[in-house]
């Protein structure tokens, strides 16, 4: 039976900006409630109106916990909306999306607010655990003398922080971090350094014609980052205008010092930015007399080696082509967030590989070949940032926005998740 299809009313971003830039003395629930009220306020829906509240957050901050109900009251919804978090690593914003979904085709709600927000600058320095052992035994001390007993065995080591960024983008169960993941498909998929920087070229090259052209502002907002002085950001700051060759092939690898070929340069960059959408059933949407910016028809996650995350798109798409009885053939744009250039490429040669197909799912036929002219078609994520919880929602608002450009119907927005999970979104447009 299929199933009805989910509505994308309308949507906005913030630029995306370069951890320890423009952002960093914004929080997450800042950005979030910035983009969710504007969000509502350019819509005709009510704040009342909408059932719940969803948005995806990775790293939350420790002053706003649930922070997707702290958002909701700080944008202006009503107490008595609900409101919760999900996470799902890089695909928390698709997440929420599709926890939405779910909930509208259960008969739970009818209009929803979803959305992604992760402020990568404050992910906080955690104190060690003999540091933490030191200041809960000063606590508990109840004389002078219990503290100056305590005191003394302190070690400037124990001064050593935690780096959370460092912590949570390494896999607690392969013990890799992200970057590393990259490396074992470089070498898996014998991908040389050289196609990885020039990759990153063309994704710099085509978002700085997007935004030159004024694409981006389509779905974006611009925010004030500095009141005293009126500053405010209006383009995705990660995109370096001119970016050549020469200096791509300058930067030294970062994961694997000695044999590595991933570098900072042909990897996603560390980014803060906020996105939402408003979220309803097809027939609602309908019944309302709205113009949906588009579709999601339908959607999959899929489980695989954390060692191989970076495959997530192929594993995910391959479930969701059976399931729709689809094709590559039928897509016409796709975004594959581009978390590393080495996990794109080896991504694109799995896709138009029968031997792949074969071993992964013991089928004779490839997924399908993508052609890279509907591919990232303004840049992605090595050109723009990953702030991974928010990705997710911005594909898919980038991508049903250049659907609608291009006057076509169907796209395909698909990622790779931190600790061994691929998602696939089918989007399409009227």
């Amino acid at each position: 039976m299929k199933r009805e299809r989910i509505a994308i009313i309308s949507g906005l971003r913030t630029p995306m900006a370069k951890a320890g830039g423009k952002f960093q003395h914004l929080q997450a629930d800042t950005l979030g409630s910035r983009i969710v009220r504007e969000t509502v306020m350019r819509s005709p829906i009510r704040f009342e109106e909408f059932d719940e509240v969803i948005v995806g957050n990775v790293a939350q901050p420790i002053h706003a916990a649930n922070i997707a109900r702290v958002i909701a009251l700080r944008a202006g919804f009503p107490r008595e909306t609900p409101a919760f978090t999900v996470h799902r690593n890089c695909a928390s914003g698709m997440q929420s999306i599709t926890s939405a979904a779910d909930r509208i085709r259960a008969g739970e709600g009818k209009i929803y607010l979803c959305g992604g927000v992760e402020s990568m600058s404050n992910i906080p320095l955690v104190y060690n655990k003999k540091m933490a052992a030191l200041f809960y035994n000063l606590a508990k001390s109840k004389t002078i003398m219990d503290r100056l007993h305590t005191l003394i065995t302190f070690r400037p080591g124990f001064l050593k922080p935690i780096i959370g960024l460092i912590s949570g983008l390494t896999d607690p169960v392969s013990g890799l971090m992200m970057g590393s993941t990259a490396e074992v498909l470089a070498r898996d998929f014998h991908i040389s350094r050289e196609a990885q920087d020039q990759f990153s070229l063309e994704s710099h090259q085509k978002a700085q014609l997007a935004k030159e052209s004024g694409r981006f502002a389509q779905e974006m907002m611009p925010i004030i980052y500095d009141e005293q002085n009126g500053s405010i950001l209006d383009y995705d700051d990660g995109i370096r205008d001119g970016q050549s060759i020469e200096a791509l092939a300058a930067l030294r690898p970062y994961f694997d010092r000695k044999n590595g070929t991933v570098t900072a340069g042909n990897s996603s960059q560390i980014t803060d930015a906020a996105a939402a959408v408003i979220v309803m059933g097809e027939k609602e949407a309908k019944q309302r007399g709205l113009t949906p910016l588009g579709y999601v028809s339908d959607y999959v996650y899929a489980g695989l080696d954390p060692k191989r995350m970076g495959l997530g798109p192929v594993i995910s798409t391959h479930k969701l082509f059976k399931r729709t009885k689809l094709s590559m053939k039928d897509i016409e744009l796709v975004e594959i967030n581009e978390a590393f250039a080495a996990q794109v490429l080896a991504c694109l040669q799995s896709f138009d590989s029968n031997a792949f197909s074969k071993m992964h799912f013991n089928e004779s036929k490839a997924v399908g070949a993508i052609d890279p002219e509907i591919l990232n078609v303004n840049g992605g994520a090595v050109a723009l940032g990953h702030p991974v919880g928010m990705t997710g929602t911005r594909m898919v608002l980038t991508l049903l926005h250049e659907l609608r450009n291009r006057n076509l119907q169907r796209g395909l927005a698909t990622l790779c998740v931190g600790g061994g999970q691929g998602a696939a979104l089918l989007l399409e447009v009227e």
